[in-house]
């Protein structure tokens, strides 16, 4: 990151991506001109990669979170390939990690609830491409949801 200012910038839109520029720059002690070419340049080199809303997922129907743990049978550049490709595809799959340990990945899975929940687990994920083993861990509460990064 390029300084005190494109971290402090970073900081408010995280906070609040809504913010105009004239409240940032006034928020990080800026003029409009330069805040806003300070956006534009972390924009552009891929830092700023989108703003986005968070949502209730409860209160949007989604009351089942569920962490899986998967393990694929074969690490080939082809299974791989299409084992993303499929994640990608799968609305239900909010995040996916590739990890050290006993998984090769762990997804994040939202659904209405248990039912919707097996139904899934038995039609998608222990059909996608590759997939040996799934172990999955029902999230009972939600503790802490950190949007922002620790700048």
């Amino acid at each position: 990151m390029k300084d005190i200012y494109s971290q402090k910038i970073l900081e408010a839109l995280q906070e609040d991506a809504r913010m105009t520029v004239q409240q940032i720059s006034e928020r990080v002690g800026l003029s409009t001109t330069p805040c806003w070419k300070r956006i534009k340049e972390m924009e552009a080199q891929g830092i700023i990669t989108g703003y986005t809303v968070r949502v209730d997922r409860k209160k949007v129907g989604l009351g089942l979170m569920v962490l899986a743990e998967i393990n694929v049978t074969q690490h080939t550049e082809k299974a791989v390939a299409e084992f993303i490709a499929a994640v990608q595809a799968t609305p239900q799959i909010v995040n996916c990690y590739s990890t050290t340990g006993t998984a090769d990945y762990v997804l994040t899975v939202m659904v209405q609830d248990i039912d919707v929940y097996e139904h899934f687990l038995m039609q998608t994920l222990f059909k996608l491409p590759a997939v040996s083993h799934v172990r999955s861990s029902i999230v009972l509460r939600d503790i802490k949801q950190e949007a922002g990064l620790p700048l």
